[in-house]
């Protein structure tokens, strides 16, 4: 019995291979849908995994420390006797932002000065030009940033004057740990000796001051639970713990749109080859219809029938899946090479066993399940159909019709769960695209029912024969749309959701706005530093007033009530924080008004309306209608919130967490930031150089200089972005073709027996013309159109943005798909107008 079982597995073998010999040219199609499928996923999924790998086992080098306490104040006993508890600090910093300048070369420059003391850092390395001033600058000296020495053409040996030092230039400074690289072009660090800080006189009572206190963990110290014991306490006593485990999950959320999206690519390009897989598998086994018949006839079972085409499948899976983790390996050599410097690592890329299996799992999973439904044919087969055509029977099991169903849905979320990470939304996309499909479905029958009771009689033969293709038996109207709609959903939903992100990522540079900001000006300066950027030939674009206020009460419970109630979630940024806010009777672009109304000017100083930023009403736990009070410099105001705004804070622009009406704050202390456009490098030195000698107080920000980085990160990004988001486009461009031209064999057997009866050749063009255009333009603008919706959703509930639909699904993919479903399906027919009936019918049959 066991022999007579392995011959019979032998001989399915061999049938399968000899059969998959015969039909290789239609078989590749499949494999070469799984492939791109696999390669998409095994590429992103192994390429994200490997910089979380990499962040997390180089975030000691990226924070200089184990772990960090800082806080914007000096600390208070409480933390300071933690950290002796802890063994002492072994380095410490102080930091702050402030203009330097360079008297041998006439140059100054906002930057961030960090007074050092100790071995700091004490993983990675403090990178300079030459190696030795890595030590060198603690004797006394001073290291500037790379940039910054570029740019104001310093070199070794010139001096820095920060306040009332000055200190000589020992080296520069091309890399320092916990710097981030655009902070960096905003304000480049300079590093001096600890000891030096006091004596600039630049820490002076309200400064804005960041301490921060360096340690060495003990080997085996946990950090998740040192962060767990301390987080409370020091958040209580405004001072933050750093761990560089949490440095290593900042790091990766710095990412997470960007991965976000390749994840999305992956499983789009996933479901594309699915859809190919289902649609060609479809078509191919109707063409194998007969070969089945005969081998019912010689005595094969159902279960020998169906087992042959199955292992055929099967054995496409492992193929495509290795094929498409080859090719997802050499896809994810590009990412660190197009990234560059944007990765805050050096990743190295190897093939992993991880990888492999990936591929192999992927591409057997889904060619055996999206295959499944369609090889249920085959055990319904009847050996009559050797003969003659009998009808489909339509019995099939409803039981493995459901199972195979609940197995495809079970695949998907399950997928969409491990990319995710989030129940809810792989619960959402698994709907999304039922429903896709559902509305795809029903469109399709309601289009060939519409079609069959309001049929035009009265047209000519070519559009007559045409349009009864689409609703005659064994008709692919609904397999093709559906092919065709899906298709064109998830090419279209990947380009939306791309332009939606670069949209977000892109830096406004109109002509009217600003590329440079002044800050910290006294109320007795504006029309002097006015005047003096005009007569620079410049624009004053904004003159802003701020004014510096707490929070005392939040719905009428103070401050120091809440800070003491362990169950209030109230932000302890909201009850710690110095506010600088603003007036104006007007929104500004950054700004969309969420709930509420506007309220621009007032005359009373009692219960103002206030509008307040999105972040603020979450935090601060208050929305329209609620009483807020602040301490404005000793005064208390009582202010009401009357509107929720939407805040873009990433425009490079100042924006305001609480904005007050024209009225109340215009005798209030306060100091002013003023914005003007320079349009060269020389003036905006010039004009700079000019407010540094006659209003030393003022900060300078020139965002030219960040401008320019922020392109050149996003251009990286949008590069990448690009590349995964067409490479997909590709993947579901090749699906289509695969299932356009795996519908051939219907249409040119249709076609020989037309042209058998009389038929012209360009007649029978013209038909098949008519019907693949209709096709193509239902399951097109069906699949944007559903797109549209997608795109929303995904923008609301992934990326937690505004969509607005761009304009090229519908300008250029509905008429780009339309047009190649036509011309596939034309160009699939030019051989029943080249050659006899009699030869394409035997050409098709063998």
């Amino acid at each position: 019995m066991g022999n007579a079982n392995k011959a019979g597995f032998s001989w399915l073998l061999k049938m399968a291979w000899r059969d998959g010999k015969a039909s290789y040219g239609k078989l590749l199609l499949f494999v070469f849908s799984i492939t791109l499928g696999v390669s998409a996923v095994v590429s992103v999924h192994s390429f994200s995994g490997l910089l979380k790998e990499n962040i997390a086992s180089q975030s000691k080098a990226l924070l200089g420390a184990d772990y960090v306490i800082e806080s914007d104040k000096p600390v208070n006993e409480k933390v300071m006797g933690i950290m002796d508890s802890l063994g002492g600090f072994d380095a410490r910093e102080i930091n702050f932002t402030s203009m330097a300048a360079f008297p041998d070369k006439g140059g100054t420059k906002l930057v961030e000065v960090r007074g050092v003391e100790g071995g700091f850092p004490f993983y990675g390395d403090l990178e300079t030009e030459p190696t030795t001033a890595a030590t060198g600058f603690r004797n006394g000296s001073a290291l500037v940033d790379a940039t910054t020495m570029l740019q104001l053409n310093l070199k070794q040996g010139d001096s820095i004057k920060l306040g009332a030092v000055t200190l000589p230039i020992i080296g520069t400074l091309e890399n320092v740990p916990g710097s981030s690289s655009v902070f960096g072009a905003i304000a480049p660090p300079v590093l001096i000796p600890f000891e030096f800080i006091e004596a600039t006189g630049l820490v002076q009572t309200g400064s804005r001051v960041g301490y921060k206190y360096y340690f060495e963990a003990d080997e085996g110290q946990d950090m998740a639970l040192l962060n767990e014991s301390l987080w409370r306490v020091m958040d209580e006593n405004d001072a933050d713990l750093d761990t560089h485990l949490s440095e290593a999950r900042r790091l990766g959320r710095r990412y997470e749109n960007f991965g976000k999206f390749l994840n999305l690519v992956g499983f789009i390009a996933l479901l594309l080859g699915c859809v190919g897989i289902a649609s060609g598998m479809g078509i191919y086994v109707q063409m194998k219809i007969k070969s089945i018949a005969v081998l019912k006839c010689l005595g094969a079972s159902k279960r020998q029938s169906y087992l042959i085409f199955f292992i055929q499948i099967a054995y496409m899976g492992i193929v495509g899946g290795l094929l498409g983790a080859a090719i997802g390996y050499l896809l994810q050599q590009l990412f660190p090479v197009l990234l560059g410097d944007l990765l805050p690592v050096d990743v190295d890329v190897t093939m992993s066993f991880q990888s492999i299996l990936l591929g192999l799992t992927l591409g057997l999973a889904m060619s055996v399940l999206f295959a499944l439904y369609p090889l249920m044919k085959t055990l319904y087969v009847s050996p009559l159909q050797t003969l003659r055509v009998v009808q489909e029977p339509e019995s099939r099991s409803k039981w493995a019709t459901t199972a195979v169903g609940l197995g495809i849905v079970l695949f998907v979320f399950s997928f969409s769960l491990w990319l995710l990470d989030d129940v809810m939304r792989a619960l959402f996309f698994v709907i999304g695209l039922l429903v896709v499909f559902l509305i795809l479905t029903g469109i399709a029958k309601l289009f060939m029912t519409a079609l069959q009771k309001f049929f035009p009689h009265s047209w000519g033969f070519i559009a007559r024969q045409s349009l009864k293709n689409l609703f005659r038996p064994q008709n692919q109207t609904l397999v093709l749309v559906l092919a065709i709609g899906i298709g064109t959903f998830l090419i279209s939903t990947l380009y939306f959701t791309k332009d939606m992100l670069l949209e977000k990522a892109a830096i406004e540079d109109r002509a009217n706005s600003a590329n440079m900001i002044l800050m910290d000006i006294q109320s007795q300066q504006v029309e002097s530093i006015a005047q003096t950027i005009q007569a620079a030939e410049m624009p004053v674009i904004d003159k802003i007033p701020i004014v510096t206020m707490r929070v005392d009460a939040l719905n009428g419970r103070p401050v120091d009530e809440i800070r003491k109630d362990t169950t209030s979630q109230v932000g302890r940024w909201i009850l710690n924080h110095e506010f600088r806010v603003t007036y104006r009777d007007s929104l500004i672009g950054s700004e969309r008004l969420l709930f509420g109304n506007w309220v621009s000017k007032v005359d009373s100083d009692k219960d103002v309306p206030i509008s307040v930023s999105s972040d603020f009403s979450k935090m601060a736990k208050v929305s329209v209608g609620d009483p807020v009070s602040f301490n404005v410099q000793g005064k208390i105001m009582s202010t009401v919130v009357q509107s929720v705004r939407e805040v873009d804070w990433s425009r490079l622009q100042p924006n305001f967490s609480v904005v007050f009406p024209a009225g109340v704050l215009e005798k209030a202390p306060q100091f002013g930031v003023m914005t003007t456009r320079t349009n060269d490098d020389l003036g905006s030195a010039k004009l700079q150089q000019q407010l540094v000698s006659k209003f030393p107080n003022v900060s300078i920000l020139d965002l030219k200089r960040i401008l320019s980085l922020l392109e050149d990160i996003l251009g990286k990004i949008s590069w990448v972005i690009n590349f995964m988001a067409f490479f997909s486009i590709f993947v579901g461009v090749a699906v289509l073709m695969g299932a356009i031209y795996s519908s051939k064999h219907q249409r040119v057997k249709q076609g020989a027996l037309l042209r058998t009866l009389g038929a012209q050749g360009s007649q029978i063009l013209k038909m098949i013309a008519i019907e693949y255009s209709v096709l193509g333009f239902l399951g097109a603008f069906m699949g944007v159109v559903l797109a549209v919706l997608g795109s929303s959703l995904l923008a609301y509930m992934l990326f937690e943005t505004t969509f607005v639909p761009s304009w090229i699904p519908f300008a250029i993919i509905l008429p780009a798909i339309t047009f190649l479903v036509f011309a596939l399906g034309v160009g699939n027919s030019i051989s029943i107008v080249k050659n006899s009936p009699l030869s394409v019918l035997k050409k098709e049959k063998e």
